[in-house]
């Protein structure tokens, strides 16, 4: 049964990934014609963090995967949708930034928890860097592996 519920667990998270990243791309001002494939970004860069997370991955080496995964997609909708990288990116990116672990750091930090500040705060630097270099490694591979040659 834990099984079955882990299963239904994921699931929900990547709907709400999947919302959330439409709600942010709404914010954003996203074309309307491209929310759904802004919410199958995030909501595929969720899914591979938590299949990295459960085989067995940190919260870091997870983001590098979900982050390249979704960067990919990202470009891939980019040349079949005619539209900026830029409007999967950011917002597929969303799920994945590390909102509450630069909280912690504040709040541990101002509480007088240095030891705890400093452990949060150098994991968010290293999810960070991870996002950085998953879109950077993306965004410099060649177009021809995006896109289908037209006969």
């Amino acid at each position: 049964m834990t099984g079955l519920m882990a299963i239904a667990g994921g699931s929900l998270q990547v709907l709400v990934a999947f919302v959330s990243t439409i709600a942010f791309a709404v914010i954003f001002h996203a074309p309307r014609k491209e929310l759904f494939f802004t919410g199958l970004t995030g909501g595929t860069g969720w899914l591979v963090y938590l299949l990295a997370g459960a085989l067995g991955s940190g919260v870091v080496a997870s983001s590098f995967l979900a982050t390249l995964a979704l960067a990919w997609l990202s470009r891939a909708f980019s040349f079949s949708r005619r539209a900026p990288v830029t409007v999967f990116l950011i917002c597929g990116i969303f799920p994945l930034v590390p909102g509450a672990g630069i909280y912690y750091t504040g709040y541990n930090f101002f509480m007088g928890n240095d030891a705890l500040a400093l452990e949060k705060g150098l994991e968010t630097i290293k999810i960070a860097v991870a996002i950085a270099l998953g879109t950077g490694i993306v965004q410099s591979l060649p177009p021809f592996l995006f896109h289908r040659k037209k006969r």
